[in-house]
């Protein structure tokens, strides 16, 4: 069991930013609903307001300000018209047909038309950003007429839809698109504009309120103001000054604290953290190609107590990588791997490792050193010695992808059921990076690409049994996410998004 016990310290992986705070007391700007300014914190800055090199997660708010998506995910875990009023697949799922709203005008002055939206999806899919993959199963785009786009498939994908909610489905005006100001001064037709006047990039981002948005019964603001405060110290400040309306917390080491100055924590739990056990062949350490040695791995784990030492008690225990919103999801499979270090002892003593092995991995100074100490403290007592490298945060992805590591402490998100296999279990998926697979993973998955809606959640049923039994990784946890709001304001999380939906904040009455 764990004896002892560390204060949890900031878990992102963001780069740190300079800080810069509104120097208007926030609350006292507020004022019923359609008036008044929302002040927000978030984590980090976008790099680009280019739509083709966006990002979502945390930066979802810079972005949803001015940009509409095609689709829009909500607090229900639902997905709804919004650009598109309507969609629908052929009988094989390889082409999607999206319907466009009729009255939607872009800041410049021009209309919303089906070649806009071309436009903007083959950006993204040629672009370089880091969710361009998004878009990789695509052939072609086309737009038939002024209201209609299509898109075909060269195999189906049934997280398309969910991707059009994100980054994919962000569409600027044409004519602002791959000109000298793309990345600084975005055109698009959502809810707010950017005043680049007021902006200090990379620190303070301001947002005024569109005069001609499509959808007003949104706009629940007349000026919107996005600080970067990377720094968990200057987040606490901004809240306990006033300074701010909703943060987004990187940590969940000053909740007390902060419902103490009459805030409320909005939480859901997005994030898992555990071990990436990636060389599941032994390529590089042939101890890992075992699955008794990696069912070992999860048996070493006192999981709650780990919970309760490195996220102070904030989350849930868990030996799946599937979310509670997913069909995959089985509560029993929470608990699958009990703390039990015999178990674990015996299990690598029946795979030839009774003398012990050791499994290098890499180490990022964002994430708490308690975890890492935890980590190998538990796989020393029963025979796993850690090697262990100190990795520059901006080397970080790039040495776990390449891959230089069979195995790493990560907390990654857990997407919706196609998107999750995409990302972290089919064999091209990103962290996947030895290209691990087996039939019965293989099997599964081509299932659920092609299947109803009933075989699909049957076989994404099957494939997380599988991948839980076959300890492909070891998972401690589902982290909560939190996100701070003041007395004045009220915000509905995503079960999905790191970052609420701009259009979820309201004044409180």
């Amino acid at each position: 069991m764990i004896r002892w016990k560390m204060a949890a310290a900031t878990a992102a992986l963001a780069v740190s930013t300079a800080l810069a705070v509104s120097a208007c007391s926030a609350g006292t700007e507020n004022a019923d609903a359609g008036g008044g300014r929302l002040t927000l914190g978030a984590v980090g800055a976008p790099t680009t307001f280019d739509p083709a090199g966006s990002q979502w997660g945390n930066a979802s708010p810079f972005y949803q300000a001015v940009f509409d998506t095609l689709l829009l995910a909500t607090p229900e875990g639902e997905i709804e018209p919004w650009l598109a009023t309507d969609w629908s697949y052929n009988e094989d799922n390889t082409q999607l047909t999206l319907t466009l709203r009729d009255d939607v005008t872009f800041t410049d002055g021009s209309k919303l038309t089906g070649d806009v939206v071309v436009t903007n999806l083959q950006r993204f899919k040629d672009g370089t950003g880091p969710d361009a993959g998004y878009l990789a199963n695509v052939s072609t785009f086309e737009a038939p007429d002024d209201a209609t786009v299509v898109i075909t498939l060269s195999a189906p994908d049934p997280a398309l839809v969910s991707y059009l909610t994100r980054d994919a489905g962000l569409v600027g005006a044409s004519d602002s698109l791959d000109t000298p100001d793309t990345a600084t001064t975005p055109v698009g037709s959502g809810p707010y504009m950017l005043d680049t006047g007021a902006t200090v990039t990379g620190t303070t981002y301001v947002y005024t309120k569109n005069p001609d948005y499509w959808n007003p019964d949104v706009q629940h603001y007349d000026e919107l103001v996005i600080n970067v405060l990377s720094d968990g110290t200057a987040a606490l400040n901004a809240i306990l000054a006033g300074e701010a309306n909703g943060v987004r917390l990187a940590g969940n080491d000053a909740l007390d604290q902060i419902e103490g100055a009459g805030w409320t924590i909005n939480a859901n739990e997005l994030d898992f953290q555990g071990l990436l056990l990636l060389d599941r062949a032994g390529s590089m350490n042939p101890a890992l190609g075992d699955v008794r040695v990696r069912q070992a791995i999860n048996y070493a784990f006192d999981r709650a107590g780990m919970l309760e030492a490195v996220g102070l008690g904030y989350g849930t225990v868990t030996t799946q990588v599937f979310p509670t919103t997913s069909d995959a999801y089985d509560e029993s499979l929470d608990s699958f791997y009990e703390y039990d270090p015999a178990m674990a002892r015996e299990l690598l003593a029946e795979a030839g490792y009774d003398d012990g092995l050791t499994i290098s991995m890499p180490s990022l100074s964002v994430f708490p050193e308690s975890i890492y100490a935890l980590i190998a403290q538990q796989l020393a007592e029963v025979g796993i010695t850690v090697e262990q490298t100190d990795v520059p945060a901006g080397n970080f992805i790039a040495d776990l992808l390449a891959p230089k590591y069979p195995a790493s402490f990560m907390a990654l998100e857990q997407n919706p059921d196609w998107q999750l296999i995409q990302f972290m279990i089919a064999p091209t998926a990103t962290f996947n990076p030895f290209r691990s697979s087996d039939a019965t993973v293989d099997e599964l998955i081509a299932e659920i690409q092609v299947g109803d809606a009933a075989a699909q959640a049957s076989a994404v049923q099957e494939l997380n049994t599988h991948i839980v039994e076959q300890a492909w990784f070891a998972p401690f946890y589902r982290v909560q996410g939190s996100f701070a709001t003041d007395a004045e304001t009220a915000v509905e999380v995503l079960p999905t998004n790191a970052f609420p939906n701009i259009y979820d904040f309201q004044p409180k009455s």
